[in-house]
């Protein structure tokens, strides 16, 4: 008997901007299935950062999967280990589910990465600044360009934003894009 398993695996939350992309891979099919939801940006930000409104939309994401996907009781769920992905475990544990903390999900890993990167091209993030594999550096530089109008899209909720990123953004001024 082979092992039944549904992997999920989260990125952009280190990220400056937007929000988190989750990601699902069922891998109990000849095709594997892929699906992957966003949590908004809106959750980073006051009020709703501070009432980890985030954690409520994982939640609302583990519902989709488990919808979409359709596992059974002997399919086991391996999760992202990170705090924005513990209310899915959690809440997949309360339904009754096998649930495996990971550490890695090596090709979902890459297919949500690749997720919140198309997130950030359509948002207006040039591709050339998406490249490496940490964007926060290059996120705040890109604000940094625009600071009135791409502040919208920065994750105001941290605190770190008001008390010191926010400044840096905005000392640069409004710069032409």
């Amino acid at each position: 008997m082979y092992e039944k398993v549904i992997l999920i695996d989260g990125a952009g939350w280190g990220d400056l901007i937007l929000g988190v992309v989750v990601g699902a891979l069922n891998l109990n099919l000849p095709d594997p299935i892929y699906m992957e939801r966003r949590i908004p940006i809106s959750s980073f930000q006051s009020p709703s950062f501070e009432d980890k409104k985030y954690l409520d939309y994982a939640v609302r994401i583990a519902n989709q999967i488990v919808e979409v996907m359709q596992p059974d009781m002997d399919t086991i769920f391996k999760v992202r280990s990170g705090y924005v992905l513990s209310r899915i475990r959690k809440h997949l544990r309360e339904r009754g589910f096998r649930v495996e903390e990971v550490e890695t999900t090596g090709e979902l890993q890459r297919k949500v990465a690749r997720g919140y990167v198309r997130w950030c091209r359509e948002m207006g993030v040039p591709a050339e600044r998406l490249k490496d594999k940490g964007h926060f550096w290059t996120l705040l530089e890109w604000g940094s360009r625009s600071p009135t109008f791409r502040e919208r899209l920065v994750r105001m909720g941290w605190a770190s934003w008001e008390e010191r990123w926010r400044e840096k953004a905005f000392m640069r001024g409004d710069i032409a894009c």
